[in-house]
């Protein structure tokens, strides 16, 4: 039994010394790195720019009345398509006190008028039936008796128009109508019947009825960084992506840089606004968020190769191209001249070919 013990105990004291030379033999060796590898290729590349902003119709017409007074019907609703000059709401006039008194006034003062020369007609028309007045001082009665009756019937609209806002020989003029001055789209309409409402004048900007606006003609108006605004000018071609809509890219033309800044988080912001193209078979919806991408610069079909591969020394710039990968990896460094870069490739204008391989990051250690 002790020699078995004592057989057992060499034998673990021998394993533990060949474990710890094997371990210490693995220590000893050169550890070798492995690199991921980059082919050159050719690509195209931009640089662009991209402004935040918002899709909004060119022409958006608040609808305002001509007359104050109390929303009595509405016809429209947000959504809704409307004409030009298609009735929107009707308006009922709540007549001033002042106004309705000197229009009642005028209607009696006109019926007097009207009483006297219908008088002064009969006894003239007698007498020249008679031959005892001339023909001049009959027509002189007549003209006046017109007069008379066209100046009632011009009280009594005016007394209509002051106690309803329409009379009944320009009832298809009424401004107790609110008509829509374009045709477009419905986006608002903010009053409610029963709301009261004011026609614009030199002190208040009036009510809005409703708010209407062509959805045809789009644009998009965001701003830009004053580090950038001056790369770029009317007329560049602008792609639009939509928050709402993220699959459907439109395309767009700048036609507006403000010629001046907003400060907004300590830098200058300069607005832009580009006409955007909408297929019909789109529907945009006025407020929409949106990016603007701008190409500022681009290059077709150049050798590039990713940033991250880069090495710089001061003003110099390298690759490491893989000259041979058995038994290990082996690398030239070389002198590369840079050009355009997108911010995750650069164009390399010399130092290497189409097809050559360069060093990236260490991926793995081993013998």
């Amino acid at each position: 039994m002790k020699k078995f013990l004592r057989i057992a105990i060499i034998a673990i004291v021998a394993i533990l010394f060949i474990w710890t030379f094997f371990f210490l033999y693995q220590k000893s060796q050169p550890k070798t790195t492995v690199y991921d590898t980059v082919r050159v290729s050719r690509s195209d590349l931009e640089q662009v720019t991209v402004a935040t902003g918002k899709i909004e119709p060119r022409d958006e017409i608040e609808i305002k009345p001509q007359i104050s007074g109390i929303i009595a019907e509405i016809y429209k609703e947000a959504g809704q398509k409307v004409k030009a000059g298609e009735i929107l709401a009707k308006v009922k006039v709540i007549p001033e006190m002042s106004s309705l008194n000197a229009a009642q006034s005028r209607v009696r003062l006109a019926a007097i008028s009207l009483k006297q020369a219908k008088t002064d007609y009969d006894r003239m028309k007698n007498l020249f039936d008679q031959k005892l007045v001339s023909a001049e001082e009959f027509e002189k009665a007549d003209v006046t008796l017109k007069q008379a009756e066209e100046e009632k019937l011009a009280a009594d609209d005016n007394l209509e128009i002051v106690k309803e806002g329409i009379s009944k020989n320009n009832a298809s003029l009424s401004s107790t109508f609110i008509r829509s001055t374009i045709t477009g789209l419905i986006l608002d309409v903010p009053v409610k019947v029963g709301n009261s409402v004011i026609m614009s004048n030199t002190f208040n900007d009036g009510t809005t009825i409703a708010t209407v606006a062509d959805m045809t003609n789009l644009i998009f108006k965001g701003k830009i960084d004053e580090t950038e605004v001056g790369r770029i000018h009317e007329g560049m071609p602008v792609k639009i992506s939509l928050g709402a809509l993220q699959d459907v890219p439109l395309e767009a033309k700048l036609e507006y840089i403000s010629p001046k800044g907003e400060e907004e988080n300590g830098a200058n912001q300069f607005e832009i606004k580009a006409a955007v193209d909408v297929p019909d078979s789109i529907t945009i919806r006025s407020g929409y968020s949106a990016n603007a991408t701008i190409v500022l610069k681009s290059v077709k079909g150049v050798l590039v190769v990713p940033e991250s591969v880069l090495e710089f020394s001061g003003d110099t710039s390298f690759v490491n191209v893989l000259t041979d990968s058995v038994p290990q990896q082996k690398f030239e460094r070389r002198r590369v001249s840079l050009g355009m870069s997108d911010g995750i490739s650069m164009e390399l204008k010399q130092g290497v070919a189409e097809g050559d391989i360069v060093r990236g990051a260490a991926k793995s250690m081993g013998e």
